[in-house]
């Protein structure tokens, strides 16, 4: 197989060579918080009930979650959730207290037991559907997505486009939206301020995650004197939702919300705000 060229799917562009980009009311970072709300398989294991691993991730829609809500609307941020579709048929209580709090809902395919690699395109469409229909079961348009463990086929986009999805976040090689070619913009999603790679093995502090944090919005900030920046923060309700986690994520958030000039936006609202401006 010959190699792949990236720039088909979308153009090599140096941040330091495009227009400044501009947030409402001047604000230098759009900060976007992800809840990854998810369904896992009993079922799915080596011919017995996967116990140690779904009760873990069970945590989370039972306890996690509420926790997480706590801390967010203490400090106005509403979840831009990245959820999988069986969500809203097995936790309809996680369902109606997002919308209550004026969540958005992208799509994380239907269960995270089950990944897009390897699927045909048609089978990946039955996911991408399935997952839209939940999301409008309760009243939003899915308009965004992110692909269970960041993956993707290569017959996604296109799916994912033809399905009315704005914007992808499985990309994340940027610190600004930009635009596919065809026609999905990337939104920074993160690996870097992500607690399920940086919490199992090999594993950082949870007062390291509270740093990073503060850190990687510090250099966001002081950069952004040249142009507006993103920053994204993604969350496992069964992780930062411990209690021993949660204290840490308030006093991150804590930090990031006393400076001056931060917008606290959903995914939606960062693609409609940089779509505005955007010369395509």
């Amino acid at each position: 197989m010959k190699d792949f060229d990236p720039t088909s799917l979308f153009d090599y562009s140096p941040i330091i060579d495009r227009p400044p980009v501009v947030w409402p009311n001047g604000a230098r970072v759009a900060v976007w918080v992800i809840p990854n709300i998810e369904h896992f398989h009993l079922e799915i294991g080596k011919g017995a009930p996967d116990i140690r691993h779904y009760a873990r991730r069970d945590y989370g829609n039972r306890v996690g979650i509420w926790r997480l809500m706590k801390v967010l609307t203490k400090y106005g941020i509403r979840g831009t959730v990245a959820l999988n579709g069986e969500v809203g048929k097995y936790y309809p209580r996680i369902m109606e207290e997002a919308i209550k709090l004026g969540w958005e809902f992208m799509g994380h395919g239907l269960t995270n037991s089950i990944l897009l690699d390897g699927m045909s395109k048609e089978e990946e469409a039955k996911v991408i559907t399935g997952t839209k229909t939940a999301i409008e079961a309760y009243g939003q348009k899915m308009r965004g997505w992110l692909g269970p463990g960041l993956g993707e086929t290569w017959n996604s986009l296109d799916l994912l486009r033809e399905a009315g999805v704005d914007y992808v976040s499985d990309w994340v090689n940027d610190d600004l939206p930009y635009k596919m070619k065809n026609g999905i913009y990337s939104i920074p999603y993160s690996l870097e301020l992500n607690d399920m790679p940086l919490f199992n093995m090999p594993s950082i502090s949870i007062k390291d995650f509270e740093k990073r944090i503060c850190d990687s919005f510090d250099t966001l900030y002081e950069e952004a004197e040249q142009g507006g920046r993103v920053m994204g923060i993604a969350l496992h309700p069964f992780l930062i939702g411990a209690p021993h986690r949660i204290k840490y994520l308030d006093r991150a958030l804590q930090y990031v919300t006393s400076k001056e000039k931060v917008w606290l936006a959903t995914g939606s609202e960062i693609i409609d705000a940089f779509r505005a401006q955007a010369k395509d």
